[in-house]
Protein backbone atom coordinates (compact mmCIF):
# COMPACT_ATOMS: atom_id res chain seq x y z
CA UNK A 1 0.00 0.00 0.00
CA UNK A 2 1.66 2.73 -1.11
CA UNK A 3 1.78 5.67 2.18
CA UNK A 4 2.38 9.48 1.80
CA UNK A 5 3.81 11.52 4.83
CA UNK A 6 3.26 14.89 3.71
CA UNK A 7 4.41 18.00 5.99
CA UNK A 8 5.79 21.44 5.88
CA UNK A 9 2.14 23.28 4.62
CA UNK A 10 1.31 26.54 7.17
CA UNK A 11 0.73 30.65 7.03
CA UNK A 12 3.20 32.63 6.01
CA UNK A 13 3.28 36.67 4.82
CA UNK A 14 3.91 37.38 1.51
CA UNK A 15 7.30 37.63 0.48
CA UNK A 16 8.02 34.42 3.01
CA UNK A 17 9.36 30.82 2.38
CA UNK A 18 8.11 26.83 3.57
CA UNK A 19 9.46 24.00 2.66
CA UNK A 20 7.01 20.98 1.88
CA UNK A 21 8.09 17.06 2.28
CA UNK A 22 6.74 14.33 0.90
CA UNK A 23 8.08 10.86 1.95
CA UNK A 24 6.65 8.24 -0.26
CA UNK A 25 6.65 4.45 0.69
CA UNK A 26 5.20 1.18 0.11
CA UNK A 27 5.67 0.79 -3.60
CA UNK A 28 8.29 -0.78 -6.10
CA UNK A 29 9.02 0.71 -9.09
CA UNK A 30 12.36 1.06 -11.75
CA UNK A 31 11.84 4.52 -11.74
CA UNK A 32 9.34 6.69 -10.83
CA UNK A 33 8.46 10.44 -10.49
CA UNK A 34 6.94 12.92 -8.02
CA UNK A 35 4.95 15.80 -8.60
CA UNK A 36 3.43 18.42 -6.25
CA UNK A 37 0.15 19.84 -7.54
CA UNK A 38 -2.03 22.30 -5.80
CA UNK A 39 -5.65 23.27 -6.06
CA UNK A 40 -6.88 26.97 -5.06
CA UNK A 41 -10.42 27.39 -3.81
CA UNK A 42 -12.71 27.27 -6.82
CA UNK A 43 -9.95 26.76 -8.88
CA UNK A 44 -8.47 23.70 -11.07
CA UNK A 45 -5.90 21.70 -9.75
CA UNK A 46 -2.68 22.40 -11.43
CA UNK A 47 1.07 21.30 -11.40
CA UNK A 48 3.13 23.11 -9.70
CA UNK A 49 6.70 21.06 -10.09
CA UNK A 50 8.60 17.21 -10.64
CA UNK A 51 10.89 15.73 -10.30
CA UNK A 52 12.42 12.54 -11.80
CA UNK A 53 13.56 10.25 -9.29
CA UNK A 54 16.59 8.19 -11.33
CA UNK A 55 17.38 11.12 -13.91
CA UNK A 56 16.57 14.05 -11.29
CA UNK A 57 15.30 16.58 -14.49
CA UNK A 58 12.49 18.89 -13.03
CA UNK A 59 9.94 20.97 -14.30
CA UNK A 60 7.88 23.96 -13.01
CA UNK A 61 5.15 25.94 -14.18
CA UNK A 62 6.00 28.95 -15.18
CA UNK A 63 4.63 31.05 -12.35
CA UNK A 64 6.43 29.56 -9.68
CA UNK A 65 9.84 29.23 -12.10
CA UNK A 66 12.67 31.34 -9.98
CA UNK A 67 10.86 31.19 -6.65
CA UNK A 68 10.31 27.42 -5.96
CA UNK A 69 13.16 24.47 -6.18
CA UNK A 70 12.35 21.29 -5.99
CA UNK A 71 14.69 18.27 -4.69
CA UNK A 72 14.94 14.91 -4.16
CA UNK A 73 16.65 12.70 -0.94
CA UNK A 74 17.47 9.25 -2.98
CA UNK A 75 17.46 7.39 0.57
CA UNK A 76 14.36 8.32 2.15
CA UNK A 77 12.28 8.36 -0.82
CA UNK A 78 11.78 11.96 -0.06
CA UNK A 79 11.08 15.14 -2.19
CA UNK A 80 10.96 18.55 -1.23
CA UNK A 81 9.72 21.39 -3.13
CA UNK A 82 11.47 24.98 -1.06
CA UNK A 83 9.28 27.84 -2.01
CA UNK A 84 10.57 31.58 -2.05
CA UNK A 85 8.84 34.77 -2.61
CA UNK A 86 5.62 33.78 -1.66
CA UNK A 87 3.05 35.56 -2.96
CA UNK A 88 -1.16 35.26 -1.90
CA UNK A 89 -2.27 33.82 -5.64
CA UNK A 90 0.16 30.99 -4.01
CA UNK A 91 -2.64 29.73 -1.51
CA UNK A 92 -3.65 26.20 -1.81
CA UNK A 93 -3.50 22.93 -0.81
CA UNK A 94 -0.49 21.15 -2.03
CA UNK A 95 -0.52 17.80 -2.89
CA UNK A 96 2.34 15.34 -3.84
CA UNK A 97 1.35 12.06 -6.56
CA UNK A 98 3.86 9.86 -7.63
CA UNK A 99 4.14 8.01 -11.21
CA UNK A 100 5.27 4.70 -10.81
CA UNK A 101 6.15 4.25 -14.58
CA UNK A 102 8.59 6.90 -15.61
CA UNK A 103 11.77 8.03 -17.02
CA UNK A 104 10.86 11.45 -16.99
CA UNK A 105 8.29 13.85 -15.17
CA UNK A 106 5.69 15.78 -16.32
CA UNK A 107 2.95 18.18 -15.36
CA UNK A 108 -0.09 16.06 -15.94
CA UNK A 109 -2.22 14.78 -12.79
CA UNK A 110 -3.45 11.65 -15.44
CA UNK A 111 0.18 10.50 -15.06
CA UNK A 112 0.17 9.99 -11.56
CA UNK A 113 -0.94 6.72 -10.08
CA UNK A 114 -1.03 7.36 -6.27
CA UNK A 115 -1.75 11.14 -4.03
CA UNK A 116 -0.88 11.95 -0.60
CA UNK A 117 -3.65 13.54 1.70
CA UNK A 118 -2.44 17.23 1.17
CA UNK A 119 -1.21 20.35 2.83
CA UNK A 120 -2.76 23.71 3.55
CA UNK A 121 -0.46 26.73 2.39
CA UNK A 122 -1.65 30.05 3.39
CA UNK A 123 0.60 33.37 1.78
CA UNK A 124 -1.72 36.74 3.54
CA UNK A 125 -0.86 39.98 1.97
Amino acid sequence: QVQFVESGGGSVESGGSLRLSCAVSGFRSNGYAIGWFRQAPGKEREGVSCINRDFGNTEYVESVKDRFTISRDLAKNTVYLQMSSLKPEDTAVYYCAIDLIATSCYLDEDEYDYWGQGTQVTVSS
